[in-house]
């Protein structure tokens, strides 16, 4: 093949970073070399006609991807997640430091899951590594061997071997990420709250909900908020569910406080009024919450409060996520929800909201949330990762026919609209036949 060689992606929707455009999008060599009106005259043979009912949008960046291996790959998977990934137009996945074996705490752990990466993946993956507090002094070489920022927990994570961080820990981290200008993220439920609320037991999805409620989180945030602003670090509070924190984050960041937030397609397409008794393919941690509360997060977005929009794809085993026979407390919490966030988030977006926005949240701020720059925008000089997208055509979720490993889903017989036709990774069609994923480190 003749790398040289221009390839043309042309549309007459192109969602670019300067808004929709009819044009000829010009790649060589893995990279976008120019964008040109639509019928602008192109030197190539290679020329992809994009279908005048759909749109080339940039691939999309997941900076919250549980993929589990190794040690728990009977969860999920390199191989699956970063076909499931592809399938759903995603073309850079973060994975994140904890439910693989061993968890990505220190260089050794790191080399180990890249070596197991390494061949498998379809879809480039970077990797975020784990603040556990007894690692703080471990926290400078993982950022110089790449890896994208640390993962913290105000509570316990679930996994006995991601310890999570007390009230001095957390604030010896935020002080360590500072001196090395690195990114905290964190999973922002206040232990306290927690430990007072009603314990989770039981099929009633109401018993569930009141044991997570929106206080933790609103509690947590205020406490990263001080933390940030006192050491002008740069925190990230993953996962939002509770709407009421958004004013804590939108003063703070008033007043320059270097604080950033996401959201996941699930709190924006489900509500609790619709979730089953019984149903722990909904439970996870924040829990989702009530249709008032999601117009809150949808108006978050519009506000330029939360940042992101990402999956959170926490898969397991259907025995796990179905221990218990339907008690909330027993089941395994985390949506398995990869390949279908772009068209879950589109069918529920609100009229506000087109294909650019949507873009924003989940290509281009996720992208810049780590510092991949030539990632999640169609762009002179980007990368030609690129999703073709059809926003009118209909599908019914079968969990059977995903591409992750499990076939369990929240998003099992939801009807949405919008379908991801292809997915490109540097002009290069993504077909799950030939793994072509490179394994991202920060700063390379």
């Amino acid at each position: 093949m003749n790398t040289n060689a221009p390839k043309v992606f042309r549309a007459r929707r192109v969602i670019t970073p300067n808004g929709e455009v009819a044009a000829s999008v010009v790649v060589r060599d893995g990279r976008i070399a120019e964008i040109v009106p639509f019928d602008a005259p192109v030197d190539a043979t290679d020329i992809v006609e994009v279908s005048d009912d759909a749109v080339l949008l940039p691939g999309l960046v997941d900076s919250h991807v549980h993929v589990n291996e190794p040690g728990r790959t009977a969860w999920e998977g390199f191989a699956t997640a970063t076909r499931a990934a592809a399938a759903g137009g995603i073309t850079t996945l973060i994975d994140m430091p904890l439910n693989s074996i061993p968890a990505t705490v220190d260089v050794a752990a790191l080399r180990e899951k890249r070596s197991v990466a390494d061949g498998q993946c379809h879809i480039d993956v970077g990797f975020w590594g784990g603040a556990v507090g007894d690692n703080l002094a471990a926290l400078p070489a993982l950022a110089e061997a790449g890896v994208f920022g640390f993962k913290a927990f105000l509570l316990p994570s679930g996994v006995d071997e991601f310890c999570h961080l007390d009230a001095a820990q957390l604030e010896a981290a935020v002080r360590a990420v500072a001196d090395i200008d690195a990114t905290l993220i964190v999973h922002a439920e206040d232990p306290a709250v927690i430990d007072a609320a009603p314990q989770p037991h039981g099929p009633i999805y109401a018993d569930f909900l009141a044991s997570r409620p929106t206080e933790a989180e609103t509690r947590a945030v205020r406490t990263l908020v001080e933390l940030a602003e006192r050491y002008d670090a740069r925190v990230h509070v993953l996962h939002l569910a509770a709407a009421c924190a958004l004013p804590l984050l939108a003063a703070a960041r008033a007043r320059g406080v270097r604080i950033t937030a996401e959201t996941c397609p699930h709190y924006l397409t489900i509500s609790a009024e619709q979730i089953p008794d019984g149903a722990t393919e909904f439970k996870c941690c924040p829990p989702i919450r009530n249709r008032v509360n999601q117009q809150g997060l949808w108006n978050g977005l519009r506000d330029n409060v939360i940042d992101s929009v990402v999956s959170d794809h926490s898969p397991s085993t259907v025995e796990l996520k179905r221990a218990g026979g339907g008690d909330f407390g027993k089941a395994w919490g985390g949506i398995a929800g990869l390949q279908l966030g772009l068209s879950a988030v589109w069918t529920a977006a609100p009229d506000w909201a087109g294909l650019t926005d949507v873009v924003h949240w989940m290509a281009t701020a996720p992208a810049d949330l780590v510092g991949l720059n030539h990632k999640g925008r169609i762009a002179i000089g980007a990368d030609a990762d690129l999703c073709v997208f059809a926003p009118h055509e209909e599908f019914v979720v079968d969990a059977a026919a995903l591409q992750h490993r499990n076939p369990i889903t929240a998003y099992d017989g939801r009807t949405l609209r919008g379908v991801v036709r292809s997915t490109w990774l540097r002009g290069e069609h993504i077909t799950g036949d030939h793994p072509r994923g490179r394994l991202l480190q920060k700063g390379v």
